[in-house]
């Protein structure tokens, strides 16, 4: 480091700074007197006093000089220290423009110790940095920044007392950048490269190691403990004929290099980044029309991937079997171009494409398109540039998505209907409580009036319509899964037997039915009256297609019932339908058939085709709903002679359970719904509660209410036991199953009746308790008669 004395001059002595002042003093006395006296001769006795004065003080000064210890000089220890340590270059300058102090980063960044601004740059940077002295000078600091053999350096400018300038050069750019990448690669950042294959060094301007990660230490050494910094990078490097480059150490059977030189910075003077890849050598392969094609021919035609062999030029040189078949290609004339095979709109991007690989750019890509024989099913075609095959620049592949599209599209609609279902559901509920109330009320006010009345007429038409939105809410909860099943073991033609009559009033006189039973048909576990509704959605839908397609009549509705066995079901490789014994229930129509993009979305709730006001689109979502929840599967497709199908597959119920198929039984006459007893009715609605408690009052029996179930308990008391238990499921605070719990723990043979809007196959899994009764809503007086009284019955 160069500091104070070596570089400062010798101090003008101070014995004539004293000679100086007094001549100075005498001779301004001197001009005084002579301008306010006038007298020549005093004044000059002045002048020479003030002489004569500074004489003496002259010999004084030399007769007596001062001890070494009086003198005070500067003591640059503490600057010289604080130089050295800088981690920027430093440089200190007196008001003579002289280099007083600089530490060795200044040399290393200047290459010397020149006097600033005087630093070897550019006359630009040279001024910039004037400016920025005589600024500090006058302000006190100042800044600037330079270029140094193209890297940025931050200038800081500090005046230090009157006669002192600290310059402080701060090279961030290369310090950074080097500092980093030197800490990379000796850190895990630098393993986490070799692990990703990528071998990197950093060497310095003259091709010296400055840095390596551990895998290239070991692959140009031997051993990751290898000394290899300082030494020659190109030494570790050899290059074969070919041209290949390899590592010294490995010889020619190594493997092959691609080199990759990254600069760190814009200047010639600044270090590079070195990464090594290990290359692949390219496998020879007979060209096309020479005596090995045919070999590579036949692999490519076993293959059972679709892939085609294309020119430079765009045209098909070989395709196999598997992608004919994929594109649907007549082979008495097969297509020129793969453009031949698509859909207008996707022939310009093929071709683009096509090009650009045969002109050497790019790996592999992939894009969709339509063939033309199949436009509504897009395929992924891959397009890779193909090398060493001749004629052939490109390598083509299709990859078919419809299947993958199609369950996609199965996923996305089971969800849709499971969300729409538990919307639906919860809606109904609500609304069903609501009708319980309206269709009860009615009862009561019907009581009250006889037929003839004023009154009667608009009271039995306000139940009417109040049931028919019973109907309503009972297809909501059809669809979404949550509707009140009471199923039976029972055979299909018993079903299809019971509506047969009324399908013939649906259908008129000029369509035909005909019905066909198989053989060997196992029974199936259902509802018999939510089958009858399937039965009867389907074959409404039918009729109206087919009078739409033949106006004048003739169409032929088939509904038959067949056996199908594992075996069958096994060999059928659907992804839906699983293995096993089922029953099958088929109805075709000879109508037009479903449109096909219609098809997918038949199911779909409150989709519909009908005209405005004909239709609300819940029949076969409905269907859907019910075949679902009783256990089954339902397929819709056209049929080719002209017309649709549906199919409906209802597992085989197992004879093992014990149970024997029924006929569908005849709803039971209405009875005497009169009774006594003692009732604990509990619900959280007002409106059913009020009409329930009514009701059940006005039959003979003694009620007491409760809005939820710790009321409940709290009626009850201590009191005696209830003959009967009528409860809602859902409540708030405390719902009917728990609340039943206590007060069967408390009363073991006290019977329950649970009523409720929601499915009962539901909430049967939630509730476990034995002789327990459940009663759909919305129910009417006269239901809720009938239910309390056979509940008491079968106490």
């Amino acid at each position: 480091m160069a500091s104070i004395a070596d570089v400062s001059v010798p101090a003008v002595p101070s014995h004539w700074r004293i000679i100086a002042v007094a001549a100075g003093c005498g001779l301004a006395a001197a001009l005084l007197i002579l301008w306010l006296v006038g007298l020549t001769v005093v004044a000059a006795g002045f002048a020479a006093a003030a002489l004569v004065i500074a004489g003496g003080a002259v010999a004084v000064r030399m007769l007596f000089p001062p001890r070494a210890s009086d003198i005070a000089e500067p003591d640059w220890t503490v600057a010289n220290a604080i130089a050295a340590v800088a981690a920027d270059a430093v440089a200190l300058t007196d008001r003579a423009g002289r280099l007083t102090c600089a530490n060795d980063r200044y040399d290393q960044l200047f290459r010397g110790y020149p006097v600033p601004p005087n630093l070897p740059v550019d006359a630009a940077e040279t001024e910039r940095l004037g400016q920025a002295g005589r600024a500090a000078w006058r302000d006190g600091d100042a800044v600037a920044t330079i270029l140094v053999s193209g890297v940025r350096v931050d200038v800081t400018i500090r005046r230090i007392g009157d006669t002192m300038l600290l310059w402080r050069f701060a090279a961030r750019d290369s310090a950074d950048v080097i500092a980093t990448t030197t800490a990379m690669l000796s850190g895990p950042e630098g393993d986490r490269l070799g692990e990703a294959g990528v071998m990197a060094a950093l060497l310095s301007p003259d091709g010296r190691v400055r840095m390596a990660n551990r895998v290239l230490r070991t692959r140009a050494m031997g051993h990751d403990e290898g000394a290899i910094e300082g030494r020659d990078f190109a030494r570790f490097l050899i290059t074969d004929a070919a041209g290949f480059v390899r590592f010294e150490r490995e010889g020619l059977s190594g493997n092959p290099l691609r080199v990759l030189q990254l600069p760190l910075l814009q200047t010639d003077d600044a270090p590079m980044l070195v990464a090594l890849l290990d290359e692949e050598i390219p496998i020879p392969v007979p060209a096309i029309g020479s005596s090995a094609a045919s070999h590579v021919r036949s692999l490519v035609a076993l293959l059972p991937v679709p892939l085609a062999l294309i020119d430079r030029d765009g045209r098909f040189v070989h395709m196999n079997d598997a992608f004919q078949r994929a594109a649907a290609v007549d082979v008495t004339a097969p297509p020129l171009y793969p453009g031949d095979l698509v859909v207008r709109e996707d022939k310009g991007a093929l071709a683009d494409a096509i090009r650009r690989f045969g002109g050497g750019g790019g790996y592999a890509t992939q894009l969709p398109v339509r063939f033309a024989e199949r436009p509504d099913e897009p395929v992924q075609v891959s397009l890779t540039g193909a090398r060493g095959l001749g004629d052939a620049a490109v390598l083509m592949a299709i990859k078919d998505n419809s299947e993958e599209g199609r369950l996609k599209h199965q996923v996305a609609q089971a969800t849709k209907m499971q969300a729409v279902g538990q919307l639906a559901g919860g809606v109904a509920h609500d609304f069903n409580n609501i009708l319980t109330a309206i269709i009860g009320h009615c009862d009561l006010m019907l009581m009250r009036h006889t037929p003839g009345d004023s009154d009667y007429d608009d009271i039995q038409q306000i139940k009417t319509n109040s049931n028919r939105a019973a109907g309503l809410t009972r297809q909501l909860l059809a669809f979404s899964r949550q509707q009140t099943l009471r199923p039976q073991v029972l055979q299909l033609p018993d079903v299809i037997s019971e509506v047969s009559n009324l399908l013939k009033r649906l259908l008129g006189e000029t369509l035909e039915l005909v019905v066909q039973h198989g053989r060997n048909l196992g029974p199936v576990r259902a509802d018999p009256g939510q089958l009858e509704q399937v039965v009867v959605n389907l074959a409404v839908n039918a009729r109206d297609a087919m009078l739409a397609s033949h106006p004048n009549g003739g169409g032929v509705l088939t509904i038959e019932t067949l056996a199908m066995t594992a075996a069958e079901s096994r060999r059928m490789d659907h992804d839906v339908l699983p293995v096993g014994d089922y029953t099958a229930l088929r109805i075709t129509d000879t109508g037009t058939g479903i449109p096909a993009d219609v098809l997918p979305k038949i199911f779909e709730p409150f989709f519909t085709t009908k005209e405005v006001g004909k239709g609300t689109g819940l029949g076969l979502s409905t269907v859907y709903g019910i075949v679902k929840q009783s256990g089954g599967y339902i397929f819709a497709e056209n049929v080719p002679r002209g017309g649709a199908s549906f199919t409906i597959y209802l597992p085989v119920h197992s004879a093992a359970s014990g149970a024997v198929p029924q006929k569908v039984p005849a709803k039971p006459k209405a009875g005497d719904t009169w009774g006594s007893g003692s009732i604990l009715l509990v619900e959280d609605e007002d409106m059913v509660r009020a009409v329930a408690e009514r009701a059940l009052t006005r039959q003979g029996y003694s009620v007491r209410t409760a809005e939820n179930g710790e009321v409940a308990l709290d009626v009850l008391g201590d009191g005696p036991a209830p003959d009967l238990l009528v409860s809602d499921v859902v409540m708030p605070s405390m719902d009917g199953p728990t609340m039943a719990r206590r007060v069967r723990a408390r009363f073991p043979d006290v019977p329950i009746l649970f009523m409720s809007g929601y499915a009962e196959e539901q909430l049967r899994k939630s509730i476990d308790l034995p002789n327990v009764a459940f009663l759909p809503k919305p129910f009417s007086v006269q239901q809720l008669g009938e239910a309390v009284r056979d509940a008491l019955a079968a106490k």
